[in-house]
């Protein structure tokens, strides 16, 4: 099927306010603006301790590299998170047997309670922010991230 072309010429845009990028960056700042205050009360952990904890978790065993993939960090801030979580108890380090240079991470015991707390918090903000949409809805939007998720992947 192909789609219609798109005038997206300066006076046909969309104004900024409108504009897919805009809105999608407003709702991080907002969405992220509440989540600072709720992952240390809720979870204990910061924000980036806790989706970083929540990566772990959620795709144990990982490389520091592979958390810096699936969290979205660059390797330095992948490392700096991981050593953090170390330091905390909540993650275990060692020596990746396939790799000299390379450390495997996963979730210690402490780390295991933390994300499901963790993982409990992520359910509640998620239903806090897309509650506003119904069932349908909801799983319209999550099928049109997905698409434009891979749109961008591929580009």
């Amino acid at each position: 099927m192909t789609r219609p072309h798109q005038d997206t010429s300066p006076a046909t845009a969309p104004s900024l306010e409108r504009s897919l990028t805009y809105r999608l960056h407003l709702l991080h700042k907002l969405t992220d603006h509440d989540s600072q205050h709720a992952y240390p009360r809720e979870a204990g952990l910061s924000l980036s301790d806790g989706r970083c904890l929540a990566t772990i978790g959620s795709f144990e065993p990982l490389s520091v590299k592979d958390l810096a993939q699936r969290a979205n960090l660059n390797k330095g801030q992948a490392s700096r998170a991981a050593q953090a979580l170390v330091d905390l108890g909540l993650v275990h380090k060692q020596d990746d047997s396939s790799d000299a240079r390379g450390v495997v991470l996963t979730l210690t015991e402490n780390g295991r309670a933390a994300f499901e707390r963790t993982m409990a918090l992520i359910n509640k903000r998620n239903q806090e922010i897309f509650g506003c949409l119904d069932a349908d809805e909801q799983a319209t939007l999550s099928a049109l991230f997905d698409r434009l998720i891979q749109h961008s992947l591929r580009s």
